[in-house]
């Protein structure tokens, strides 16, 4: 897309000390902007997250690809594993990254939308329930919704879940998280498909679903424009 901009965004956390990093991509009007939220072990730059990101921006949604941990903290997670399985931490700092979208005179009254994957669709979750008037639709990639625990009785944002077919595991953990929803749900199985997604065709299928819950529930309607 000739009209989009990136820029590399960093996030304060006041009032605590230091920031969190970010790819900020905005092209001209943008019908919504999405935050995402990536998993454990991976970061801004998931090869993964990165290509539905690329995939919304040509559907003209903006998008924040940000990590939820300061570089310290990432290293005394990859020795300690102490932090990336704690959601509300995590939810806390999501929620740091919404309002500094929200912040910005080109987002400001764009409507938003947040993409998790695996223990970052809880964080997603979880920030939405606590913003429900800011969240307007999420999306689940191999998500760990059970993670969320009472907080998704509390999300109000229609959610998509998209779960690869071979990852069993992970899919009853879904099914279940939708049976503790209020909100409207649905889930999205990819045939073949693990984890990961890295078989074939399967990646383009998860871009092409989520664009297609951010266009039918992210942007704004006649009445509140």
């Amino acid at each position: 897309m000739n009209d989009l901009e990136t820029t590399q965004a960093r996030i304060p956390l006041r009032p605590s000390p230091g920031s969190i990093e970010g790819i900020l991509s905005v092209p001209s009007l943008p019908e919504g902007v999405v935050v995402f939220a990536h998993g454990s072990g991976s970061s801004r730059f998931s090869p993964r997250n990165r290509f539905v990101a690329e995939a919304l921006n040509a559907g003209r949604f903006a998008t924040l690809l940000v990590d939820l941990l300061t570089p310290e903290e990432e290293r005394y997670d990859a020795a300690s594993g102490a932090l990336r399985f704690d959601i509300g931490f995590l939810a806390q700092r999501l929620g740091r990254a919404m309002q500094w979208v929200a912040a910005r005179s080109d987002l400001r009254d764009v409507p938003l939308g947040l993409f998790g994957a695996s223990t970052g669709a809880a964080a997603a979750l979880v920030a939405a329930a606590g913003e429900p008037r800011q969240t307007r639709a999420i999306v689940s990639r191999g998500g760990r919704p059970d993670l969320a625990g009472a907080a998704l009785g509390y999300v109000t944002a229609p959610t998509l879940f998209i779960v690869g077919g071979n990852d069993t595991i992970v899919l009853e953990y879904n099914r279940t998280a939708m049976q503790a929803m209020r909100c409207a749900t649905k889930l999205e199985i990819i045939s073949g498909a693990g984890h990961l997604f890295e078989e074939p065709g399967t990646l383009e299928q998860v871009a092409r679903l989520a664009e297609q819950w951010f266009a039918t529930h992210l942007p704004l309607g006649p009445r509140e424009r």
